[in-house]
């Protein structure tokens, strides 16, 4: 099927759901709207192509005309390469893509290979994280943060509230490599450190069944800093999902009741992240195909900060501007990421 004729059934399909809106009922309702909801950036860019091409074609009918050529040759060149990225913006649209792209997610960052040192960068990356989602303008919430020695983290989750959470931070996903020489390095040697970022798309309780017979709920008291209220009640809580075998520990909050919701909202991430993966046929049905072993050889990215740079090998991107990207400027990196996955998107829709 050709594009216009793909391009006329979707205008067809989106007059029928006005049409049918119009006597629908009851549940009817919302679906009919969410599908709306749904094709309209798509109509919006096709309404705005075809009215493109028309100008194209007024004003290539106008080059003939010696009073009109001079301002019909500006138009006829504007529309012209306006067309051919409108086109592209809808090949996009219309190409396969990742249902979860829209939502929010959980962002998982933990130590690996390195000890103290890893521990250090990965407190680092969790803030360059934070202050990336504040300069989205999405909301950050810490949701577990196991501070270690030394400034450090053993562990540190959040939810990142926004559209297009997901879309743009999945490919944050895998194991991050930092070489720097340690404060504790006495003799000036670079250490290489290995951290596991995961990106997790938010679940909604439609979106994941869990049966409360299913867990198993362990309640302790917390260790670490937050106040003698924090030692004195079995506030912490230990999440088991028997089926799976997926635990979440919490102890963020002085109240159980809100480690507990907190405690949920990060195990339905999991759970429907590994379903997820389960139907896309992916290796890993769970996390730990997402993040990886750790290991100092499995990396996405490399922050070489004797060099000043910062090296996406998936992409090939090296930047020499590593002082920018900590303080969260993670643009360049992640628009040149999610370039290279529309080329792939578009060249499977060619295929």
């Amino acid at each position: 099927m050709t594009l216009p004729q793909k391009l006329d059934r979707i205008l067809v399909r989106v007059e029928e759901l006005r049409h049918a809106l119009n006597t629908a009922e009851g549940a009817q309702v919302g679906a009919i709207a969410r599908e709306l909801s749904d094709l309209d950036p798509l109509v919006e860019k096709v309404t705005t192509f075809r009215a493109a091409e028309r100008a194209r074609d007024e004003a290539e009918a106008m080059l003939g005309d010696p009073e009109m050529k001079e301002l019909a040759e500006a138009e006829y060149l504007e529309f012209k390469d306006l067309i051919p990225r409108l086109e592209r913006e809808i090949r996009l649209l219309l190409a396969p893509r990742d249902m979860a792209d829209e939502r929010s997610a959980i962002l998982e960052v933990r130590p690996a290979a390195g000890g103290d040192e890893a521990a250090l960068f990965a407190a680092e990356l969790f803030g360059a994280y934070q202050r990336y989602a504040q300069r989205q303008g999405w909301r950050f919430e810490i949701l577990e943060y196991d501070e270690g020695d030394l400034g450090g983290v053993k562990g540190a989750t959040a939810s990142i509230e926004g559209r297009g959470v997901f879309a743009k931070l999945k490919f944050e996903s895998g194991v991050h490599r930092v070489q720097r020489v340690p404060a504790t390095e006495s003799q000036g040697r670079i250490h290489t450190s290995t951290v596991t970022v995961a990106v997790l798309p938010e679940a909604e309780e439609v979106d994941v069944q869990i049966n409360e017979a299913d867990l198993r709920i362990d309640t302790y008291r917390a260790s670490g800093a937050g106040g003698q209220h924090v030692n004195k009640t079995d506030s912490a809580v230990r999440i088991t999902h028997l089926p799976t075998g997926t635990v979440v520990a919490m102890q963020e909050e002085k109240s159980q009741h809100k480690n507990r919701a907190k405690a949920m909202k990060v195990l339905r991430a999991r759970i429907f992240d590994a379903e997820r993966a389960r139907l896309a046929g992916a290796r890993a049905a769970d996390r730990k195909g997402q993040v990886g072993s750790g290991d100092r050889s499995e990396r996405i990215r490399t922050y070489n900060f004797p060099q000043g740079r910062v090296t996406d090998h998936r992409i090939g991107l090296t930047l020499h501007k590593i002082d920018r990207v900590m303080l969260g400027e993670f643009d360049e990196v992640i628009e040149a990421l999610v370039a290279e996955d529309e080329a792939a998107r578009l060249a499977a829709d060619a295929e």
